[in-house]
């Protein structure tokens, strides 16, 4: 690996790889000041970030353990979890779409991938290139996609939760990472948007982020097959920051009376206050 450079310009802004101080062989990487990304190279099933391995949860789940899969990933930043699902499911097939590609050319220079990881990456807008795929080519579908702190609006809305539902095959899962804070509207718009197109839906996500105590990072899952709640249970109960999985009844009052978004009116996820990501 050659010894990443300091600051450098992308479309998103300013990137940097710094060392993490705490894990030989880990880097973190920052975007315009903020943690986008943490990636281990000497332990690439490693996840640093809470969320993030609340999404590792979901793809430890999706399929019997280390049997490969077909996964979308919506967003690429340092490549984190295309490198888990290498390591942990080897033979995985994986796409990932990342808009921004002079990021993509300093984490792949950087921070190369597995020699054996079967992952392509593609420059492009996420909602351009999912219509792109074939019905019924993915295991798992992955988003987290920013542009600043904010996810786009076009990726928030029933079209577009129903183009997920096109591209998963049957039983296939659906993970998005919803940053919200109180008093949650937007997160709980998104969980009533899943819902029009998959028959399953929960979320995952720490306490204080549920009660509306503070702004975080929730995960929304959905599936058209019944989805391991006892064991996504359990698997998120035995982080280092445990979370709650929120569904049936429970998530018919986090919903409460909202509304689908459609493309008509869907906005921006909320923006952060500032420094909670620092």
């Amino acid at each position: 690996m050659r010894i990443p450079p300091g600051p450098t310009a992308v479309t998103g802004g300013t990137a940097e790889l710094l060392g993490d101080a705490d894990r030989d062989g880990a880097w973190i990487l920052m975007l315009n000041g903020t943690p986008q990304s943490h990636v281990d190279l000497d332990d690439p099933a490693h996840l640093e970030f809470e969320y993030v391995r609340r999404m590792g949860h979901v793809l430890d789940l999706a399929a019997a353990p280390g049997a490969p899969l077909d996964v979308v990933h919506l967003g690429g930043g340092a490549l984190t979890l295309p490198r888990y699902v290498a390591t942990t499911r080897p033979g995985s097939r994986q796409r990932v779409v990342e808009i921004d590609q002079p990021l993509t050319d300093l984490v792949r220079e950087h921070l190369p991938l597995p020699r054996d990881a079967r992952v392509r990456v593609r420059a492009g807008d996420a909602r351009d290139a999912l219509g792109t795929l074939r019905d019924d080519s993915a295991d798992v579908v992955l988003t987290d996609v920013f542009a600043g702190a904010r996810t786009p609006a076009h990726l928030t809305t029933v079209e577009f939760a129903a183009d997920v539902a096109r591209v998963l095959r049957a039983g296939g899962v659906y993970a998005a990472n919803v940053a919200d804070g109180p008093p949650l509207r937007f997160a709980r718009g998104q969980v009533a948007t899943l819902r029009t197109a998959f028959r399953h839906v929960c979320l995952l996500a720490e306490p204080g982020t549920l009660r509306g105590r503070r702004f975080g990072n929730l995960v929304a899952v959905a599936s058209d097959a019944e989805l391991p709640i006892a064991e996504l249970t359990r698997a998120c109960a035995r982080d280092p920051m445990p979370s709650r999985v929120v569904e049936g009844e429970d998530l018919d009052r986090f919903v409460g009376r909202a509304q689908p978004v459609h493309d008509a009116e869907a906005e921006p996820s909320p923006e952060p206050p500032a420094g909670v990501f620092s």
